[in-house]
């Protein structure tokens, strides 16, 4: 078990950040019943795996709605092994289609930029 100081550190997620989480639901943690004088919460393992699934899934695109679906899912065992392939399969194919975009958009650059080197000066 972890407070957040050691989540923090461990994950490089700012403490902000994981509260963030914690109050979209992303992740949760639990106070010791035996202690009362204190608010602290600690986290488990499974916090530190969500937290960097959630990283890993921003990092390719995923919204925070889209990742809070999966770890729902996917923690409470509710996807079947297909689903969470179907899951994963149209992030691949949106992370495809935002590439030609970004391909297109890098040829029209290309050209604008090869246009003004080459271009006579008046």
């Amino acid at each position: 078990m972890k407070l957040i100081s050691q989540l923090s550190k461990e994950t490089g997620i700012p403490i902000g950040t994981i509260r963030f989480y914690e109050k979209s639901g992303l992740i949760s943690g639990q106070t010791k019943k035996e202690v009362t004088t204190n608010n602290y919460v600690y986290y488990d393992e499974e916090t530190v795996e969500k937290l960097r699934f959630i990283q890993m899934s921003k990092a390719v695109g995923f919204t925070l709605a889209e990742i809070k679906e999966v770890i729902d899912a996917w923690y409470k065992k509710q996807l079947t092994k297909k689903a969470k392939i179907d899951v994963l399969n149209k992030k691949l194919l949106q992370i495809e289609e935002k590439m030609k975009e970004l391909r297109a958009v890098k040829k029209q650059i290309a050209i604008c930029k090869h246009n003004i080197e080459h271009e006579m000066e008046p």
